[in-house]
């Protein structure tokens, strides 16, 4: 039986596969699969957002070889940037807590 992190590994890994390679490349996923991908896995996220272009912001600043596809490492940084924004969250929570 996997550890919780072995598991959150396996997700990250099935989730990214599960949208890409719709429309070409399998181990990439261009703006229309991130677009589904973001709009489908983090929706509380999105609709807390109040900037429309967001999705495209976030394809630009992951596509760090500017080729209009992200690849597994590019969404990984996503995932690991937010993640920490969410720590950063819940510490500050906390602390007012106390």
């Amino acid at each position: 039986m996997p550890s919780q992190l072995e598991g959150a590994m396996g997700a990250l890994i099935t989730v990214f596969y599960n949208y890409s390679g719709n429309d070409g490349d399998k181990h990439k996923l261009n703006k229309g699969e991130l677009k589904e991908l973001l709009h489908s896995e983090l929706s509380d996220f999105l609709t807390s957002q109040k900037d429309p272009m967001l999705v495209e912001k976030i394809m630009n600043d992951l596509d760090t070889n500017k080729d209009n596809e992200v690849d597994f490492n590019e969404f990984v940084v996503l995932v690991a940037a937010l993640t920490v924004a969410c720590n950063d969250f819940f510490q500050e929570q906390n602390k007012n807590a106390k």
